[in-house]
């Protein structure tokens, strides 16, 4: 048990095993609902009952780039230089996607993304999130891609100017709309969550503090550890990927790429394998004009290798 590969995966698939048992023994009582409404909630709790997964996403350095761009001290938007701003981190549509699929039948339609951002409310004008946006297009171009329909782009939560001036309040805000999202289901058995964000602006806190507070409906946070600093072509000066960690029994998983986020989702039995291959063959197909020696493509190929040995398959056959 030397090899930390080794203890990771071993700790991954007991973290998921912890998942089935809880998510499927865990009812909430709710003190507001009607009798009826809570009749209609007990057969929904049946054995094959299975509880809609909702991904919830920070938006840069998570879905996008934000470049690093600053003005003065002040991040625009996060700290990511490996990437160039705006750009779309390859495999995060189909990562997103294939996450609110998983254990759903064909009768019933995935949930849709839900957004915590630090970008602000004031400026929400020339900052809006909607359907019609890139990143709502993007969403609701990949769920037709693969033949899922009026998937997409869900509510959207907002800060304000004030985490731009006092930054460490970015968790904090993104927790407290978080508790605004889940007042669509207080008794979370008809949704549970996935946390997605990066390590670069507080997203770390706020995802602590799910799990902290809510085991219950939060199933996993996944981190995007993001590069800073140094010449991004030499992998040497990459950052490290953490370990996982547990809070309050769930776990918080760190990467960085998509391909590797969705080969630990599949230990944790949160994705099928032919979501990771699906989200392997998308994250492939968007670097194809980038050069190998790049180090997108290094560390890209490097959890390719590790999510094709674990499913057992070949690169070339895809």
């Amino acid at each position: 048990l030397r090899n930390s590969s080794m203890i990771s995966t071993i700790l991954l698939i007991f973290f998921g095993s912890v998942i089935l048992t809880e998510s499927a023994s865990f009812v909430r009582p709710s003190r507001n609902k009607p009798l009826r409404q809570q009749q209609i909630l007990q057969q929904q709790l049946s054995p094959k009952w299975q509880p809609f997964t909702q991904v919830i996403s920070d938006v840069d350095d998570t879905i996008k780039s934000s470049g690093g761009v600053k003005i003065g001290d002040v991040a625009l938007g996060g700290i990511d230089t490996q990437y160039e701003r705006g750009e779309f981190y390859p495999g995060v549509f189909e990562f997103m996607l294939h996450l609110s699929l998983h254990l759903l039948d064909d009768s019933r339609k995935p949930a849709k993304v839900a957004i915590l951002t630090a970008r602000a409310e004031e400026l929400k004008a020339a900052l809006e999130l909607t359907p019609d946006s890139k990143i709502g297009t993007m969403l609701r171009q990949t769920g037709e891609h693969h033949g899922v329909v009026d998937w997409g782009l869900g509510p959207v939560f907002y800060g304000s100017v004030a985490e731009w001036v006092l930054q460490d309040r970015k968790g904090m805000r993104k927790f407290s709309n978080f508790e605004l999202l889940i007042e669509q289901d207080p008794t979370g058995t008809l949704m549970q969550y996935i946390y997605v964000g990066d390590t670069g602006e507080y997203d770390q806190q706020a995802g602590e503090a799910m799990l902290r507070e809510y085991p219950q409906v939060v199933k996993a946070v996944f981190l995007h550890v993001v590069l800073c600093s140094g010449d991004n072509d030499l992998i040497s000066t990459l950052p490290t990927v953490p370990p996982p960690k547990l809070v309050n029994g769930r776990p918080i998983i760190f990467f960085r790429t998509y391909a590797g986020a969705a080969l630990k989702a599949v230990q944790l039995n949160l994705m099928s394998y032919s979501g990771l291959l699906k989200v392997c063959k998308a994250a492939k197909e968007s670097l194809q004009s980038v050069s190998r020696d790049d180090s997108k493509w290094i560390e890209l190929e490097r959890d390719l290798n590790a999510a094709y040995a674990f499913a057992g398959v070949h690169s070339k056959r895809l």
